[in-house]
């Protein structure tokens, strides 16, 4: 048995259809009188049932969410909290939302109440995240963990085929980078597999019909399971990769995860091999014939229309030496060392998008109605 470190950190979870109607008692949980409501505007529609839940509870709204959360953007939220003396955070949305929220909390130590409408997975960990001089910083802070997260899959219902793809990808980062992270302790190795499988299984049903509620339910749980890995492990290349390329060139976040995963796991496929081989059967379990991770993941991206190529998310060839630069300055705790030979070849790889290890194809297998 190898050495491990095994910290929980303490959310609670309410996850289930309808969990919705809930929001508002959790919010008593938690002492909320005076609460500020973290929502873009596309989440206005599913904010209506909390609002009229919480009624004059709601003292105050912050609808400037912004991907990367801009330093700007974080401040405005800090100001806009302090001014109205809220005690609680109600975030609603994606990773963008929730990612506001931690922001406020982490200036202010107010609690976050988050109900995630995508697979972003970030309401499960106490890292932060923002962006200045198109720079990312991230660090972790217990004080931006979420107390409570409500996950109501009806809340996913209206999330598109071609973003549920990218941000499950996304979720599948998290749980594949968390298989490689090092003094991964059993219990978060056994998580993070069966993420893999939940989100393999669900995901070409979710693309397939995206009104299927209980592919949409599957799929939440394994971006929970992602996210509770992401937050009890640690984060490698890939995640460097990742926040470096969004806030130098404020490129689309989950897109861009699912464009870098598999070149991220053939980078690192020689040096953990035990993750690459959970992966891969995790996988097989789902019906995806694969016989690698990064070939297998480049599949699975491919079947359920997810980018599989940085050009297609808005990278330009050209930056790549000043992105490999920036990417080895931060020297990320990875399986494989990072030097700039490596990461420009990943970038390369990630660039042309062809297939992993294998033929230069896209997938080896087909979907009808949902299942493989």
């Amino acid at each position: 048995m190898q050495d491990f470190v095994h910290e929980v950190p303490a959310s609670r979870v309410v996850f289930g259809t309808g969990s919705i109607s809930q929001v508002a008692a959790e919010a008593s949980r938690l002492g909320g009188r005076r609460i500020m409501l973290i929502a873009g505007g596309p989440e206005a529609e599913l904010a209506a049932p909390i609002e009229t839940d919480l009624a004059d509870r709601i003292v105050t709204r912050f609808t400037q969410v912004t991907m990367h959360v801009p330093v700007e953007i974080a401040d405005a939220a800090v100001r806009q909290a302090r001014a109205e003396s809220v005690d609680l955070l109600l975030s609603l949305g994606g990773g963008s939302a929730t990612g506001t929220a931690k922001a406020v909390a982490l200036q202010t130590g107010v609690p976050i109440l988050a109900v995630p409408t995508t697979y972003a997975g970030s309401e499960m960990t106490s890292i932060w995240g923002l962006t200045e001089v198109q720079r990312k910083t991230t660090g972790r802070d217990p004080r931006v963990l979420p107390r409570t997260v409500v996950y109501d899959p009806v809340l996913t219902l209206g999330l598109p085929a071609d973003l549920s793809a990218a941000s499950g990808m996304n979720a599948m980062a998290h749980l594949v980078e968390a298989l490689y992270a090092p003094g991964i302790s059993p219990i978060s190795f056994m998580q993070a597999r069966e993420g893999v499988r939940a989100l393999a299984d669900a995901l070409p049903r979710v693309v397939a019909d995206p009104g299927d509620l209980q592919a949409r339910s599957d799929a939440l749980y394994g971006a929970w399971l992602a996210g509770w890995a992401l937050g009890t492990t640690g984060m490698g290349i890939h995640h460097k990769v990742c926040h470096v390329l969004g806030g130098a060139y404020n490129l689309p976040h989950a897109p861009m995860h699912a464009a870098v995963l598999p070149f991220a796991a053939q980078f690192n496929a020689d040096h953990a091999e035990r993750a690459m081989a959970a992966v891969v059967s995790a996988l097989n379990e789902a019906g995806i014939p694969a016989t690698s991770a990064a070939a297998g993941l480049f599949d699975l991206s491919c079947a359920i229309g997810a980018p599989t190529s940085l050009t297609a998310v808005g990278f330009d060839p050209d930056w790549i030496p000043q992105a490999v630069d920036l990417i080895v300055a931060g020297q990320p705790v990875n399986p494989r060392q990072v030097d700039a030979t490596g990461v420009e070849g990943l970038l390369r790889a990630a660039v042309a998008g062809e297939r992993p290890n294998e033929l230069p194809q896209c997938g080896k297998f087909l979907f009808q109605n949902g299942r493989k």
